[in-house]
This record gives structure tokens, C-alpha cells and sequence, in this order.
């Protein structure tokens, strides 16, 4: 009885894995599917510096005003993250004591510490997937225990990366990340 039991056990564990396994390649190969949909469509470099130089050269004032205009288009796109505070209300409401939730949210900032490196790596690397799958785990634990503040930069942060892949605005959120661990490491001192 407790062979068969535990065969059953087994079996299920495995096919977990496999069944994880094949969407992580059925993921892996739709976002490669993207990005090479995305490669189609930007034009391609020159094979030549030298050979589009005349092309590059552009009037001062054409220059100029592409110039602001690119600025004023990269400056709406960064995101604004402005939040308010983070707080363990959510813990409180499901029934522990405020010790007990400001406990829960000292063992999430190292969480959200030890993730800061990893995503840097991976922004680093242009891999925004790994970025995006990084987030993905420090927003599960930090909307779990409260709401405001890092949570909700967690939050938009990850939905952006769900389809969103421009350095600046990655970049931006974290540098955001960054900041808003610090104040809750503040917070919670």
C-alpha cells in the first residue's frame, strides 16, 4: 500500500517537471519568436561607415529639433514611480500581530537584496527575460505581505517587462528598485 502510494507520489513529481519543462520551452522559443520578429523589423546597420556619410549629415536645426523631440519622447516614456509608503496592512488584516508583519517585512528586504545583483546582471546582459522571471519572484513576496511603495514598483515594473523591452525605461525602474528598497530598509530599521 505504501509503495503504491509513494510510486503515485513520484509519478505526479514527475510529471510536474515535464509538464514545467515543456512550458518553459514553449516560453523560451515564442519570446526567441519575438525577438526575431523584432530583429526583422528594425532596419539593418550599415555595412560601411563610410559608405552612408553624406546620409548621416543632417541640418543644425533638423538636428536640433529631432534631438528635443527624442528627449521630450524618452522623457514621457520613463515612468513616473512615485508611490505611497509601503505598509504591512495586509498582514494586520489577515490576523498577525503589527510585530509579527514587521517581522515578515525585515526577511523581505533581503529577498529584495539579494535580487538587486542578479537583475543589474541580467539588465546588464540585455537578458529581459531572466529580468522579468527576477521581478516576477520579489513581487510575489513583497505584494504578499503589504501594499504601496516597493510593492507597487514591483508590480509595474514586472508588467512592463512582460512585453516592454527599451534599456531606458528598464534602467529607470531599476534604478526605482534601487531606491525604494533603501527607503524600506529605512522604514523598517
Amino acid at each position: 500500500m505504501l509503495t503504491t502510494i509513494l510510486i503515485i507520489f513520484v509519478a505526479l513529481i514527475l510529471l510536474v517537471i515535464f509538464i514545467e519543462y515543456k512550458n518553459e520551452k514553449k516560453y523560451q522559443k515564442e519570446r526567441k519568436r519575438k525577438k526575431e520578429h523584432e530583429s526583422d523589423l528594425r532596419p539593418s546597420e550599415p555595412k560601411s561607415p563610410a559608405s552612408n556619410l553624406t546620409t548621416n549629415i543632417k541640418p543644425i536645426s533638423s538636428t536640433t529639433s529631432n534631438d528635443i523631440d527624442l528627449k521630450r519622447q524618452q522623457s514621457q516614456s520613463i515612468p513616473k514611480t512615485k508611490y505611497p509608503q509601503f505598509t504591512h496592512n495586509r498582514l494586520i488584516d489577515m490576523g498577525l500581530s503589527n510585530d509579527e508583519a514587521h517581522e515578515f517585512v525585515i526577511e523581505l528586504i533581503p529577498q529584495i537584496e539579494n535580487q538587486i545583483p542578479l537583475i543589474n546582471e541580467a539588465i546588464q546582459s540585455s537578458d529581459f527575460h531572466q529580468v522579468e522571471r527576477l521581478t516576477h519572484h520579489i513581487k510575489g513576496s513583497a505584494t504578499n505581505i503589504g501594499t504601496g511603495g516597493i510593492a507597487d514598483l514591483l508590480v509595474e515594473y514586472n508588467t512592463y517587462l512582460k512585453s516592454g523591452t527599451d534599456i531606458t525605461i528598464v534602467k529607470s525602474y531599476f534604478q526605482d528598485l534601487v531606491q525604494y528598497t533603501k527607503e524600506l530598509k529605512l522604514q523598517y530599521a
